[in-house]
């Protein structure tokens, strides 16, 4: 094994300074990316964040999208949703694909977390 190998890398130590506990399961938006939560995390806390890996997160309700579809970040929804959305600043796109189809009226959705093929929308 190469001497100067670390870890795995599907996991970010997140530091929280959001000024709210991060509940388990929570979206985490990381500068570029995206992530889901391991564990709760403290505000002022450390805690693990997965960037790899399929999760069922929020999804906007009225977003329709196909499987595989390169899914939006919307910052202030708290949720995703579909490549047609017009992104605002802060918005990220491509931090996951959808694992299955998005039906309108729906509220959460199947991702796979993409990083490293985000844009982060200013």
């Amino acid at each position: 094994m190469a001497t100067n190998y670390i870890r795995p890398g599907k996991t970010v130590t997140f530091t929280n300074a959001s000024g709210n506990t991060i509940t388990t399961g929570s979206v985490v938006k990381m500068s570029h990316i995206v992530g889901v939560a391991l564990t709760d995390i403290a505000n002022g806390a450390e805690g693990e964040v997965a960037i790899e890996g399929v999760f069922e997160v929020p999804k906007v309700s009225g977003a329709v999208f196909a499987v595989g579809e390169k899914l939006l970040w919307d910052v202030s929804a708290g949720a995703f949703d579909d490549s047609q959305a017009t992104p605002a600043s802060g918005d990220i796109m491509g931090a996951a694909i959808a694992m299955r189809a998005g039906q309108n009226g729906e509220t959460t959705c199947l991702v796979k977390l993409t990083p490293g093929n985000t844009a982060l929308q200013s």
